[in-house]
């Protein structure tokens, strides 16, 4: 016999409500019943581990940052080394230097990656070799890749790049040996040596552009130009924003080129941050002053945690929308 309708919602109506689940109190003995011991005994070497060689020498950066130390006889000045540096010209000629080189790695370092990973996406034949030799330089360490660069920068008319140059009928240059060459001679070596893993990551961020999209542009007579501009530079976005916030943070932390190109000169000319905070600590064999040196690391480190938050903040945001 079915029910009508009314009928149907008067039994809904007077039926009881649900039992509503109440939640049990964890007490200890639960916990430990549980398997909690167990698993904070897993846990406890890897959480020392990573308090005692992560964490531990950042206090203790802090800590050295308060103090006039050279590691051996140590005084309390509060604050007095980040006044010291603050006021320093030279830590202010050694920001100047950074940010020069960064501007610079971005105007050339930043596009050229992705142009030529557009080029060799549109290669129909031996794309796994162009892959192979772009990427080659990654692989080659970068304390021999400077070595190497530095032969070439040779003043000498008969360096290497300057009989390059003469080929064509330009005089000979003096690199690294001159206070505007330099800083620009830094950047293209270090565009050379990191490209190549900027260009695989664009190659396969490619893989994931729609070809219906270029097959459409294509239709409308876009030509490769075209193609870049309204299809793969509006798909790419999100991944080139990252590789430019991780650019930023690598390029504000630069010390192996101008330590051995030029050991920051000519004339303070490539004295990064970096190698600001390494003669500082390191200036003579006695050990110079750390409290100033660390004082300087610990100022980067929260201008490099700003970037990094803002760089998970926008991708977070960015992966939900």
């Amino acid at each position: 016999m079915t029910m009508t309708l009314s009928e149907q919602r008067a039994a809904v109506e007077d039926s009881p409500p649900p039992a509503v689940r109440r939640s049990r109190r964890r007490s200890p003995l639960t916990w430990f019943r549980g398997g909690g011991l167990a698993n904070l005994l897993f846990v406890l070497p890897m959480l020392f581990v990573f308090i005692f060689f992560s964490w531990s020498p950042i206090v203790q950066s802090v800590i050295m940052s308060l103090q006039k130390t050279n590691l051996i006889v140590s005084e309390w000045v509060g604050i007095d080394n980040y006044l010291a540096v603050i006021g320093d010209p030279e830590l202010g000629r050694a920001v100047i230097n950074t940010l020069w080189f960064a501007v610079l790695a971005l105007l050339f370092g930043f596009p050229l990656p992705l142009l030529m990973a557009v080029l060799m996406s549109e290669v129909r034949r031996g794309k796994g070799i162009y892959s192979a030799l772009a990427y080659l330089p990654v692989v080659i360490p970068p304390v021999v890749a400077v070595l190497l660069w530095k032969f070439f920068y040779s003043a000498d008319p008969s360096g290497v790049f300057n009989t390059v140059l003469g080929f064509v009928g330009i005089p000979p240059q003096p690199w690294i040996q001159d206070a505007v060459q330099a800083m620009p001679s830094l950047v293209l070596e270090a565009t050379w040596a990191g490209a190549g893993g900027s260009i695989i990551i664009y190659l396969a961020a490619l893989l994931g552009v729609p070809p219906e999209l270029y097959d459409a542009a294509e239709v409308d007579g876009a030509g490769i130009w075209k193609k870049i501009w309204h299809v793969t530079l509006p798909q790419l976005r999100g991944i080139l924003f990252i590789m430019l916030i991780l650019q930023v943070i690598a390029t504000a932390q630069v010390f192996l080129e101008p330590f051995l190109f030029t050991g920051g000169g000519p004339a303070g000319a490539t004295k990064t941050v970096l190698l600001y905070i390494y003669d500082k600590a390191f200036r003579n064999s006695l050990g110079g002053d750390y409290g100033e040196a660390t004082a300087v690391s610990v100022l980067l480190a929260i201008v490099l945690a700003l970037l990094s938050w803002l760089y998970f903040t926008l991708t977070d945001r960015w992966s939900t929308t």
